[in-house]
């Protein structure tokens, strides 16, 4: 069974930094497109950043654009989300995909994590 396993979510104020990690079970997704978006309390799941199966090309909503960083290290089989500059409108729960596609920027995702929540304080 495919699992994506988010980490590395939790409190921050205002201006902080934390840093999310995606690991994945069942399969390697090193040549998969990957993905982290976020959903906010009554809003709907919106896009944050992806990266290209080699870690060359990374794409990113103009919310984070500056501020987030998103890698991958295919060794470990694992991609990251750098976020600085945390802002209170950050505040959600961020899920990790892997998709089948090979564009950075449309397409649909075919797997999902559960979800790690991040809350920033003002």
């Amino acid at each position: 069974q495919v699992q994506l396993v988010e980490s590395g979510g939790g409190s921050v104020q205002a201006g902080g930094s934390l840093r999310l990690s995606c690991a994945p079970s069942g399969r390697t997704f090193s040549n998969n497109v990957m993905g982290w978006f976020r959903q906010a309390p009554g809003k709907e799941r919106e896009f944050v950043a992806s990266v290209s199966g080699s870690g060359d090309s990374t794409y990113y909503a103009d919310s984070v654009k500056g501020r987030f960083t998103i890698s991958r290290e295919n060794a470990k089989n694992t991609v990251y989300l750098q976020m600085n500059s945390q802002k209170p409108e950050d505040t959600a729960v961020y899920y990790c995909a892997a998709k089948s596609g090979a564009s950075i920027v449309i397409g649909l995702y075919d797997y999902w994590g559960q979800g790690t929540q991040v809350t920033v304080s003002s």
